[in-house]
């Protein structure tokens, strides 16, 4: 017997419309190339994303098409997020700090028809641009400049079309809407399609009071980039509720986000970790100088952060920061570092053992851990690989059947992240299953040796990872960037840890650097550190 319930299709026509009826005067503010600040409102915004999907579709682009975009954060990249699954067609968002190389099989892997770049961005796209087959490139300009010959111009394309023409796409849900690739750490980058389904599912779940905790009153500045997993979906979510977004445009160094966050009184902020560290640098050596009494939740996502961090930015700034944890296959909610009831009834310093975890499963979100002896028990010290399924959770890749084995016979997701999971349900990523150390048949995480060390008052990063070992297999070591100004030797360090491991995971080696390598969205290189360190011996 089926419910008496409306046929209502999930689909992101819907989301702008709610904005555009609701909260058309609310702001969309963008940091632009030349510094200026441009803002315009939600009606304004409707109305540009609806000439360009008209106009898109005059173009030649077919629902189903990928439109690819090379873009910073900014307002008419938000544009593109709606203005292309509108009618049908499927946004493909790419990594700007990806290799040419990289981008030129993402591009040609996806069968993109149209490619939206900016103009800041075009030496990027000449490095690659002979070696794809797109119909159309569109540039956005910067400033009034002239484009290239044989490109599109981004507001011109807009100007000639009539949004009278747009007909918003009310087609199936599951239709896809938005597809982003891994960043290929190991291998090739794979494709991610999301459905119209799992963005405005994603975006309610983010949304309530026990995902990110976002409303219409926020102010919301996504620094993590709107080419990293749709900008953790931000962009959507804000624009169901119709809450002010702040866009940084390229400039994300902390002095830059700093002022911002202060002139525009921002509520809630996303990054990753190294973000964060550059700015408690700057808020540590200039007490003061900013006003971020507005700034309630700063998330924090795509590594780890360090639970000095945590502790640091509270104890020392009055900021509260979020521990998230996903990837490009969850959308990329997965879970959120909240605390229950009980927790919170908790002494301090455990409080902040929990905001250092990854936090519980969100609604409609699943997990369980597995090792080679089966399923892992809930009691928050055995270790197994994590496996996830839900809603917005990736059930295959793109034209890629050689990666079925990340998938289960089940139907869950296969992370490749080392956890552990408590009899509360939250999740703490002891490692990535590449990096973990496996040292005389005993598990050791990086992770934890890596927080442990940023904790030390002169450590501005630490990076743990494998060396070989004659007797052992693997011994950890570590790769440490001091703080400006501040001294530490090997022994001072191996100190610091003594009281907080068992002697067999204490790093053999330490290694003082100047910079640790980093992917392209922000996280340790540990297999160039890796391969960097083959033969060292300690």
């Amino acid at each position: 017997m089926n419910g008496l319930m409306m046929n209502y299709q999930l689909t992101l026509p819907t989301l702008m419309k709610r904005a555009e009826t609701l909260h058309g005067k609310k702001q969309i503010i963008t940091r632009q190339p030349d510094k200026s600040l441009h803002r315009y409102t939600y009606t304004d915004f409707a109305l540009r994303t609806k000439k360009l999907s008209v106009a898109l579709q005059q173009l030649g682009v077919m629902p189903g098409d990928r439109v690819a975009t090379l873009c910073w954060n900014h307002y008419q990249h938000l544009e593109i997020y709606f203005g292309v699954p509108s009618f049908g067609g499927v946004l493909h968002t790419l990594n700007l700090r990806l290799s040419p190389d990289d981008l030129e099989y993402i591009v040609n892997h996806a069968e993109d028809k149209v490619i939206i770049v900016d103009q800041v961005l075009l030496p990027l796209f000449d490095k690659f641009k002979s070696k794809i087959n797109v119909k159309h490139v569109i540039v956005i300009p910067n400033a009034g400049q002239p484009i290239p010959e044989g490109t599109l111009n981004y507001e011109e394309v807009i100007a000639s079309s009539d949004e009278r023409k747009y007909i918003p796409f009310e087609g199936d849900e599951n239709t896809a809407a938005a597809m982003c690739y891994t960043s290929g750490t190991t291998g090739k980058p794979k494709g991610v399609l999301y459905s119209h389904r799992s963005i405005v599912l994603h975006s309610m779940v983010s949304a309530y009071a026990e995902g990110l905790s976002i409303t219409e009153a926020d102010v919301v500045l996504p620094v993590v980039p709107m080419f990293h997993v749709n900008a953790w979906g931000l962009p959507f979510t804000c624009t169901m509720l119709g809450s002010t977004i702040v866009f940084p445009g390229p400039y994300l160094d902390p002095i830059s986000l700093l002022e911002l966050v202060e002139k525009e009184r921002v509520t809630i902020t996303a990054g990753v970790p190294t973000i964060w560290l550059g700015i408690l640098n700057v808020l540590d050596a200039t007490p003061g100088k900013y006003n971020l009494s507005a700034l309630r939740s700063m998330i924090v996502g795509g590594s780890a952060a360090p639970r000095s961090m945590i502790k640091s930015f509270q104890e020392r700034h009055g900021l509260s920061i979020l521990h998230a944890w996903g990837m490009t296959e969850t959308s990329p909610l997965g879970s959120i570092g909240i605390l229950n009831s009980e927790i919170q009834k908790e002494n301090i310093e455990l409080r902040y053992d929990y905001r250092a975890k990854q936090g519980v499963p969100v609604a409609f979100v699943e997990i369980r851990g597995r090792n080679e002896d089966g399923l892992i028990p809930w009691d928050g010290k055995t270790m197994g690989e994590l496996e996830i399924r839900g809603p917005w959770i990736a059930s295959a890749y793109y034209n890629s059947p050689e990666q079925d084995d990340k998938f289960t016979e089940d139907g869950w997701f296969r992370t490749g992240d080392i956890v552990t999971l408590d009899d509360k349900g939250y999740i703490e990523i002891k490692d990535r299953s590449k990096d973990v150390i496996k040292s005389g048949g005993e598990w050791i995480s990086s992770v934890a040796l890596e927080g442990a060390l940023m904790g030390h008052p002169a450590v501005a990063e630490a990076a743990v990872f494998a060396i070989p070992d004659e007797k052992w297999a693997e011994r950890p070591m570590a790769c440490i960037v001091l703080k400006e100004g501040k001294t530490a030797t090997r022994e001072e360090l191996k100190k610091f840890l003594e009281p907080l491991f068992a002697k067999f995971w204490l790093p053999d080696a330490y290694e003082f650097v100047k910079e640790i390598p980093k992917t392209s969205v922000g996280k340790f290189k540990k297999s160039v550190l890796r391969e960097q360190f083959n033969t060292y011996k300690a």
